[in-house]
């Protein structure tokens, strides 16, 4: 075994002076050249250009000129015109020619886009049956969150298996504002 020890390892070199005042510079260039800017605001009302420099505050007469731009959404008058009705039928027992026991639920779409209907509203959406035994059968359907319809199925006894159901809506009522 060597009666010796091996040589240290050389130390690491430090960067030189002029490397880290060259970074420096560097970074207060692009601070500078990113962090001012001139904004011409000459215009119809003429005033003067101003420049703003860039701060980690938001500058406090900027928010409430924000706030008064943004218009109050408007959406859509709604009415029974505005959507389409089909049935679908789920359920459906007949009796040879004592005709059929039918549970039914409205299909419904909106004609128009969807975002011109109310977020906030619900649409109470009152619809009339027709084929039922003994008359005609209304019910109401709740369409909320533009997408979201509720309803109870319907069941009606027609009187033959060949009797016609058919839907139409009457009327629509807006509510939620």
């Amino acid at each position: 075994m060597p009666d010796f020890l091996p040589p240290a390892p050389p130390a690491p070199k430090r960067p030189s002076n002029w490397v880290i005042i060259a970074s420096a510079a560097a970074v207060i260039a692009a601070v500078i050249g990113t962090g001012v800017f001139v904004v011409n605001s000459r215009g119809d009302d003429s005033k003067p250009a101003t420049t703003t420099a860039a701060s980690s505050a938001p500058d406090e007469d900027a928010a409430p000129a924000a706030e008064e731009s943004d218009p109050e959404p408007t959406y859509a008058d709604v009415d029974a015109d505005s959507f389409d009705i089909e049935l679908r039928t789920t359920e459906r027992q007949c009796f040879g020619s004592a005709g059929c026991n039918v549970t039914i639920e409205p299909k419904l779409t909106y004609v128009g886009l969807s975002e011109e209907l109310d977020p906030d509203a619900v649409y109470e959406i009152t619809y009339e049956v027709r084929g039922d035994e003994s008359g005609p059968v209304i019910e109401t359907a709740e369409l909320s969150d533009r997408t979201s319809l509720n309803y109870t199925p319907t069941s009606i006894s027609t009187a033959s298996s060949g009797t016609k159901v058919s839907v139409k809506i009457t009327d629509v009522m807006t509510r939620g504002y």
